[in-house]
């Protein structure tokens, strides 16, 4: 739980909540460093907009590469996601 206020799915409208509801969509659940982002909705919407170019966008290394190399970073910054 954060000490951000936070915008929950039944509270949200418009861009926000088709964001949430999108995040369900690809994970089946809002992770929280997503619903900590529901304050500002353009924010979330270019942090998911990048993430997903950085792991699926084009690039040099393959799909199984970043997410090997997200992988460890998480576990070298102690981060469960």
């Amino acid at each position: 739980m954060s000490w951000i206020r936070e915008i929950y799915l039944d509270e949200a409208t418009g861009l926000l909540k088709r964001q949430l509801k999108a995040a369900i969509k690809r994970a089946g659940r809002i992770w929280n460093v997503v619903q900590v982002m529901s304050i500002n909705e353009m924010a979330l919407k270019d942090s998911i907009k990048f993430y997903q170019t950085v792991m699926a966008g084009e690039s040099p290394l393959t799909r199984s590469q970043r997410e090997m190399l997200a992988v460890v970073v998480s576990v070298e910054n102690h981060c469960h996601y």
